[in-house]
């Protein structure tokens, strides 16, 4: 194979890849919300239920809870669901990483929340804001001023994380590149992916960090 055959190759993984990124920010940071609303929940229940639920994801491998998303289901029903689907397999992998991108984001959302002093909340009932004034005058631009560079931290993971889908046998650029050696004994495509990887990278990093300027408006 020549070279342009094999980056051509690998760019049709790597849009696996970029789609399950992406896919995977869409979904897991308004859900990242909920599951911190439930964990902030005065109803202790709900509140104890969510933090398990969230301290199980938290302290189990990605790698594991993608086996346990596609593996499952099937075992319990009798009746394997995702390997039935025409995208199954990726649908697996977008679940399970949602899932778990959620719980983590939930956690940075809440020391953001926790992180404005009671003091401010006092103080705009004083001068007679609404809570929902408050919230999204006064504590929200303090909050996303804070947790921009943490979540930036977790969606530089993201980008690499992206490669475990191929344990279930997603075809993204890893997996692609698996197939050249196995198929023409080419090993160097391999080491190639890493710099899709390293590009990548070099975006969002770039992105976060013009997000995290265009913020320095909000001063605390």
């Amino acid at each position: 194979m020549t070279f342009t055959q094999i980056t051509l190759q690998l760019l049709s993984g790597f849009g696996t890849t970029l789609l399950l990124f992406v896919l995977t920010l869409v979904f897991s940071l308004p859900l990242g919300l909920a599951v911190c609303a439930g964990s902030m929940s005065r109803f202790k229940p709900l509140r104890f239920l969510t933090r398990g639920f969230v301290w199980v994801i938290r302290g189990t491998p990605l790698m594991l809870q993608l086996f346990v998303v596609f593996y499952v289901p099937g075992m319990l029903l009798n009746w394997p669901i995702f390997a039935s689907l025409r995208h199954g397999r990726f649908i697996a992998a977008l679940l399970a990483f949602v899932i778990n991108y959620a719980c983590y984001f939930s956690e940075i959302y809440r020391g953001g929340i926790e992180s404005v002093s009671q003091g401010q909340y006092e103080a705009s009932a004083v001068l007679g804001l609404t809570k929902g004034q408050t919230f999204f005058h006064i504590v929200l631009p303090q909050v996303i001023k804070r947790i921009v560079p943490p979540i930036g931290n977790e969606v530089i993971t993201l980008v690499k994380d992206t490669s475990l889908a191929r344990v279930i046998a997603v075809v993204d650029i890893i997996m692609e590149a698996e197939t050249i050696l196995s198929l023409h004994a080419l090993i160097w495509p391999l080491f190639y992916t890493g710099v899709f990887f390293l590009v990548f990278n070099g975006i969002v990093s770039f992105s976060l960090r013009k997000l995290e300027q265009r913020l320095d408006y909000y001063k605390i």
